[in-house]
């Protein structure tokens, strides 16, 4: 089984599909981390993200794996490194590619395969798992996803200026928006749930209640 949930950066998608998927006994499959995956081996290696066919010979050659809450390139923890400012205002030029896309995607359906995941993405809903018995838009204000991101990088270590990451997530969701290959969308039977003003207990409750009423509706038919 699985459950897709997309939205906007920002709105609290890693932190409660994680809890929901701990609730429900499902695997987590973070998929944006795996595009930033690629683009921070394509910075670390200096190869250049115009280089269309280097990008996309890379996405094909390393390893993307997950354990736990770990990221790991070719068995590299990268956790940390590929939440920086500069792989995320880099990370557009992977996202875009259609060919890494369609490899991630791939590589997507091939783990979700093996198991019942909450896949939380931009387009796991529309172009990953069309099929997903149960499907979540989890959305925000430009506000509040700005001030969470704000605290998730102070909690790393890392000084930002809000008014930064407000531009930064402007012009971020107008890529994501606007992007020819997987764009943001909510699912035309995708559930949307608003994190404003909510603790992270009451949006992973809500979630779970969603999760579990599409769980016995599917047993049921």
């Amino acid at each position: 089984m699985v459950i897709a949930i997309d939205g906007p950066a920002g709105a609290g998608k890693s932190t409660v599909t994680r809890k929901l998927a701990d609730r429900l006994g499902f695997s987590f499959l973070d998929t944006g981390a795996m595009y930033r995956a690629v683009t921070w081996a394509a910075l670390s290696r200096n190869l250049e993200l115009s280089d269309s066919d280097g990008v996309l010979a890379l996405a094909k050659s390393i390893q993307i794996a997950f354990d736990a809450d770990r990221v790991l390139v070719d068995g590299e923890d990268v956790s940390e490194q590929i939440r920086t400012p500069e792989v995320t205002r880099n990370v557009v030029h992977v996202a875009d590619h259609f060919g890494v896309r369609d490899r991630l995607v791939e590589l997507q359906r091939e783990i979700a395969a093996t198991g019942n995941f909450v896949c939380e993405g931009r387009d796991q809903g529309t172009v990953a798992f069309p099929d997903a018995f149960c499907k979540i838009y989890l959305n925000a204000s430009p506000q509040y996803r700005a001030m969470r991101r704000v605290e998730q990088m102070q909690n790393a270590g890392q000084y930002v200026d809000f008014d930064q990451v407000i531009a930064d997530q402007n012009l971020r969701d107008e890529q994501d928006l606007n992007r020819e290959v997987g764009p943001l969308r909510r699912a035309e039977d995708a559930i949307e749930v608003n994190t404003d003003n909510q603790s992270i207990a009451d949006v992973v409750n809500a979630l779970e209640r969603i999760a579990l009423a599409k769980i016995a509706a599917r047993s049921e038919s």
